[in-house]
């Protein structure tokens, strides 16, 4: 910007030499040099002057100062500027053509070639105001040349304007353009004398940043001609993407020198970049030497937004229609102009050999020479075939002549009317209540700049069904059509209507876009242009480190956490009671778990216990059936029922293990458990005492029996089951089991189990029975080897050993086993304990009752043994 600003400063000195005038003896005032520039001119009352890119490019001047210099050049005609140049004409006419508009009154232009180019719309801005006249030699400042203008109708682009304004705005010129959309414009400390038809682009790029939402593009690349234009533009587009999650992925200039090194540079960022979305924020002309570049390296895949400059540039279609098909951008509202196409039409040749503009009109329009040609832009004309004269612009259909998208040529004809409708307030003012210095009004005869410019702010008409007036700060009302390019017969481009934006409506009305009459460029979806794909439910977003926003992993989200929004921030817990699905977009109630019945492991438990108390049930039957026989006599027949009886309640015991546990089976399974198996050790041990001292009542004198009758064997079992009772009762008082829903071990899961409350009452239920378990062991290890042919001591001892292997292995099992597998850790010892005892002590007993009866007498119970013992047993 400051380079820019020197140069321009740089120029105006310059050219102010060059006009410095001298005062000769006639006392003349005389120009020094003209700058042979190409105008259309009519005469009025008051005089309008029109800035209008009729090239796209001016020719470079390299000047070695050695002879008097050559004219500036400019190449690559416009139609579509003579068309608006042409707009501006038909406007004045048609205004003058209504006496009851301005009576007695009437406007006059002098339009000029900007070329495109910011010194040369510098230049024509100058002259317009100066009123030099090119065409008359040795020009004076008085008695020769055109009226000054004391209004301008332009320029096209933001950054020739913002030269002109800072030359010529200091004297309050009104500036009125049609086609300069720069944010810049709009600050009124800078430049109190502009304004305009076309919205800033304040409002396109909120617009263009709402539709780039809309399509879900957040990784989005910018580029631009190195201006004012581009560079406010883009500047405002990063900062409202930010503001909306969009991410910039380059924002990229290339100078308007065109050097050729920048313009690779520029591409070669482009095909290397994930965006495959860009923004083109540049003139129609300005954007050729891109995608000439893209031509050569065959780039196709970009989807390009337009800004409003070349929205509806129909001349870069027929040279890049591969690259620019499906393109979308905000242009300018379409309005229509009745009677202009006639006037467009309307020129004839006649014209063309009395004015150069026309003359290179009507050479580009119809490809042909005429003779003696006015056209001094003539770079390609030698080759062509001479005119006929025959030509009829009737007969053609090009940019010049197509009205069906009339978007600039309309903000040219508002600028006009709004020009033409502050002089009618002024005219209709009312001596002595005008808004000036003793309530004047101002002369429409003699217009003062800065008048004019009072009451162009103030003006407010409707023309064709829509509304012109002015901000504070010379903006119009905000309103874009949302043009899509589409191929239409004969390979035409045709601009369809796919939307609009009015900033006059309210929130997400402001936005309307047509999703199904898109034709899109790289094929009939809309092209993803992300940096990184979004996070769907169950993931959560995770920046890379010095990378945009824009671009992030997706982590998926832990263990009972969900998110179920695509590109969550963030993953959110699961209440308690609930867990995360396995896609971890939604909380589900957790899984309830319990050994129950219909488990398969809770049946198999069921069906081994039933059938050891059957089998137990059934080796009672056996007893009871062969009770008078000497081996079931010799084994203390009374005790051995009261095990039995015990063992069937080990046995049932698991089935309140079973089921969902609630306080009360909790409290009763454990209790069952205790009590049922101090019973049975109980029972054991009173058989092995019964045992050893039997044996010892042999030795001479020993009346020891007497002390282990039958009355004492019943109180032995009932005393040491009493003190287990003991031990539950204190323990259930003090600290019962409940039922716990536990997530410990299985966070998806809620395992309904029973604490044992008190764990020092557990353990001392569980060290009891080992207790008991113990002095068995000991006993019956004492009396193995006493004589019997049939020692039941060996036998309890095999069992008690088969005892302690499975509750040692119970404990590091049932503390490590979690879940419902613990209580299946607890019933697996609980029965094979169970049926250690059963057949440890019945089995060879049932066996030799069934299959070996001839050992179940007196004589081979004997043995060696004395009679006396099996007596005292029985």
């Amino acid at each position: 910007m400051a380079f820019l600003r020197v140069n321009i400063i740089g120029f105006v000195i310059i050219l102010i030499k060059g006009l410095t005038i001298t005062f000769s003896e006639e006392s003349k005032y005389k120009f020094l040099g003209n700058f042979h520039t190409d105008n259309l001119f009519e005469d009025g009352d008051f005089i309008l002057g029109g800035l209008f890119p009729l090239h796209f490019r001016a020719d470079p001047d390299l000047l070695p100062f050695d002879a008097k210099p050559k004219p500036s050049s400019c190449s690559e005609y416009s139609p579509r500027g003579f068309r608006w140049m042409q707009t501006m004409i038909f406007a004045i006419k048609e205004i003058n053509a209504r006496q009851n508009f301005l009576p007695n009154f009437t406007i006059g232009y002098r339009v000029m070639d900007s070329c495109d180019h910011i010194l040369t719309s510098l230049r024509s801005a100058l002259v317009l105001l100066n009123g030099q006249d090119e065409s008359v030699d040795n020009y004076t400042c008085v008695g020769n040349g055109h009226p000054a203008t004391q209004a301008i109708i332009g320029d096209a682009g933001s950054s020739r304007s913002v030269a002109v304004l800072r030359t010529i705005g200091h004297f309050r010129i009104p500036l009125v353009s049609y086609f300069a959309s720069c944010n810049c414009l709009s600050d009124k400390l800078e430049f109190p004398s502009f304004m305009r038809t076309i919205p800033s682009d304040a409002f396109q790029i909120k617009a263009i940043v709402r539709m780039v939402k809309h399509f879900k593009w957040t990784w989005v690349g910018a580029i631009g001609l190195d201006t004012d234009y581009a560079r406010f533009g883009i500047q405002l587009f990063v900062e409202e993407a930010k503001r909306s999650g969009v991410c910039v992925a380059y924002a990229e200039f290339f100078p308007t020198t065109y050097k050729r090194e920048r313009i690779l540079e520029v591409v070669d960022i482009i095909r290397s970049s994930s965006a495959k979305v860009v923004l083109g924020f540049t003139g129609e002309g300005e954007l050729i030497p891109i995608l000439d570049e893209f031509k050569r390296q065959n780039i196709t895949d970009i989807q390009w937004i337009a800004s409003e400059a070349w929205a509806t540039a129909t001349l870069l279609w027929s040279e890049y229609r591969e690259l620019l098909i499906g393109t979308i951008g905000f242009a300018i509202r379409k309005g229509d102009i009745p009677s202009l196409k006639s006037f467009l039409t309307r020129i004839r040749l006649s014209e063309a050999y009395s004015l150069p503009f026309i003359a290179e009109f009507w050479e580009e329009i119809f490809n042909c020479k005429l003779n003696n040609s006015l056209n001094l832009h003539a770079h390609a004309s030698t080759s062509r075939k001479p005119c006929t004269g025959h030509e009829d612009l009737m007969t053609v259909e090009n940019t010049y002549t197509d009205v069906t998208q009339l978007r600039v040529s309309y903000n040219v004809y508002k600028a006009v009317y709004a020009v033409a409708h502050a002089l009618r307030n002024m005219n209709g003012c009312k001596t002595g209540q005008g808004p000036f210095a003793n309530n004047s009004c101002g002369d429409i005869r003699n217009v003062l700049p800065w008048q004019l410019l009072h009451y162009m702010k103030e003006v407010n008409f409707t023309t064709f069904g829509q509304e012109v007036s002015f901000d504070k700060n010379g903006d119009p009302i905000a309103s874009y059509d949302l043009v899509n390019w589409h191929e239409g017969p004969g390979g035409s481009v045709q601009f369809v209507k796919m939307g609009f934006y009015d900033a006059a409506l309210e929130g997400e009305r402001e936005l309307f876009i047509n999703d199904s009459i898109i034709f899109w460029h790289g094929g009939k979806q809309a092209p993803v242009s992300v940096c990184s794909n979004s996070c769907l439910p169950g993931s959560r977003k995770a920046p890379r480190k010095g990378q945009p926003s824009c671009c992030f992993d997706c982590i998926p989200c832990a263990d009972g956490e969900i998110s179920n929004q695509t590109d969550s921030i963030e993953c959110f817990k699961c209440a308690l009671e609930d867990w995360s699905n396995e896609a971890r977009d939604r909380c589900l109630p957790k899984i309830i778990e319990f050994l129950s019945y219909e488990d398969t492991m809770g049946i198999t438990l069921m069906f081994i216990s039933i059938f050891g108390a059957c089998v137990t049930i059934a080796v009672a039957i056996v007893f009871t059936i062969f009770r008078q026989t000497p081996i079931v006599r010799a084994n203390n027949m009374e005790l051995s029922f009261l095990l039995l009886l015990f063992l069937v309640l080990c046995f049932l015991c698991p089935l309140a293990f079973i089921g969902e546990p609630t306080n009360i089976s909790c409290f009763v399974r454990h209790t069952l458990f205790g009590i049922s198996f101090a019973l049975c050790i109980s029972c054991i041990l009173g058989k092995t005492v019964v045992v050893l001292m039997a044996f010892r009542a042999t030795l001479p004198g020993n009346n020891v029996m007497k002390w282990f009758g039958l009355a004492q064997q019943r109180a032995s079992v009932f005393i040491c089951t009493s003190i287990q009772i003991v031990i539950c009762i204190i323990w259930l008082t003090t600290s019962p089991p409940y039922a716990i829903p536990n997530s410990k071990f299985h966070n998806s899961k809620i395992i309904l189990e029973c604490s044992v409350g008190s764990a020092f009452g557990f353990w001392c239920v569980l060290s009891y029975i080992g207790f008991l378990a113990s002095m068995c062991f000991v006993i019956a290890f004492l009396a193995r080897k006493l004589p019997d042919n049939f020692n039941e001591a060996k036998f309890i001892t095999f069992s008690m050993l088969i005892f302690f292997a499975v509750w040692i292995t119970f404990i590091p099992a049932y503390i490590s086993t979690p879940g419902k597998y613990t209580v299946a850790v607890e019933l697996f010892a609980i029965l094979a304990s169970a049926f250690g005892l059963l057949f440890c002590i019945f089995a060879p007993k049932c066996y030799i009752i069934l299959f070996k009866p001839q050992k179940n007498t007196k004589k081979h119970m004997l043995g060696k043994g004395n009679v006396n013992s099996i007596k005292q047993r029985g």
